[in-house]
């Protein structure tokens, strides 16, 4: 098959890069490589697999370019993650989050429907579950409780594919990603965050008195479920959850990323941030029965395997640098 996958030199978007090499599909990125972390870190991901991929730097917002790009690539499939992530960035830019992930959204469902791309996988997030007071979070739940711009262009996102999967036949799967961590994690995510300051010795910064829960999904089970989407035969638009069904608090994920660590955290404890959730949690009935998804990695586990890739990492001023942009093709 010939795959595009937007956002692909990103955390998610490589290690689903590299399994879709892996089975020998024909695979192609398009990525902006903006600079909410350093492109260095983005290219760097792509390292493995870069003599047998073609990447397109390319903004979503850039509609005639988009178009370019999936016409000329004649694409059997799209997985969409590409977009501007995070909930406490996107409270400070909202504008910047709209024109991104809901115009750049709609300007690749625009290009597919052009280029007549059968099927398309979208990344959500858990976030769109908001305050939702009824946990674990089912794909049914009315959804009338989102509390931050990224939560709200999640949800708009998968009302555009749901109307291009039912006007026009493009089959379309939102996947709501429950907190992924692993290997390659962005460096501004909490794990990631706490790790490298922990290390360091370094003070974290607790916000809330550490009994907020999440549902930590290892990377290695979303990218599982990722593939399985792509193979879906149900419904022409369906919504899953990926998550892993278990919750930590903050307080335990620190105890175990010490742990891991063999070092004590120096802990800075804040007012809660605006536009996060109290819990997060995951019913993954539905995609058990019907993508086959089976997480199989617990967070006592992952942390330890992430500490591991953390210490192989290589150093700041490293050979990052020598992976420079003009290697990735303009459209």
């Amino acid at each position: 098959m010939e795959i595009l996958v937007t956002g692909g030199a990103g955390f998610i978007g490589s290690h689903l890069v590299e399994a879709l090499v892996a089975r020998g599909e024909r695979v192609s990125v398009l990525d902006d490589f903006n600079d909410y972390y350093s492109p260095c870190i983005k290219l760097a991901n792509l390292a493995a697999v870069r003599p047998h991929i073609n990447v397109h730097a390319v903004d979503l917002r850039d509609a005639d370019t988009v178009n370019r790009v999936v016409e000329r690539g004649r694409y059997d499939a799209i997985f969409h993650l590409g977009a501007r992530a995070g909930v406490r960035p996107s409270l400070e830019q909202p504008r910047l989050y709209a024109d991104t992930n809901v115009i750049g959204t709609l300007n690749l469902l625009e290009a597919a429907r052009g280029a007549g791309v059968r099927r398309l996988v979208f990344a959500s997030s858990s976030s769109v579950y908001g305050l939702c007071p009824r946990v674990p979070f089912r794909e049914d739940e009315p959804l009338t409780q989102t509390i931050s711009p990224y939560a709200a262009t999640k949800l708009a996102g998968e009302r555009l594919c749901s109307m291009y999967a039912h006007r026009y036949g493009m089959r379309t799967v939102c996947l709501r990603f429950f907190t992924v961590y692993g290997p390659r994690q962005r460096p501004d995510l909490a794990i990631h965050q706490f790790t490298r300051r922990i290390w360091r010795g370094e003070t974290i910064s607790q916000f809330g008195d550490g009994s907020t829960r999440r549902d930590y999904t290892y990377i290695d089970d979303i990218i599982q479920g990722a593939l399985a989407a792509l193979e879906y035969r149900g419904p022409i638009f369906d919504v899953f959850n990926l998550g892993e069904s278990d919750t930590t608090t903050l307080g335990e994920l620190i105890s175990q990323i010490e742990t891991a660590l063999g070092r004590r955290a120096i802990i800075q404890r804040l007012p809660e941030q605006p536009g996060d959730v109290p819990m997060t949690c995951a019913d993954i009935s539905k995609a058990q029965a019907l993508l086959g998804y089976r997480p199989a990695t617990p967070v006592t586990e992952g942390i330890l395997r992430f500490v591991e890739w953390f210490h192989s990492m290589p150093s700041e001023n490293s050979a990052l640098e020598e992976f420079k942009l003009p290697w990735a093709m303009a459209a």
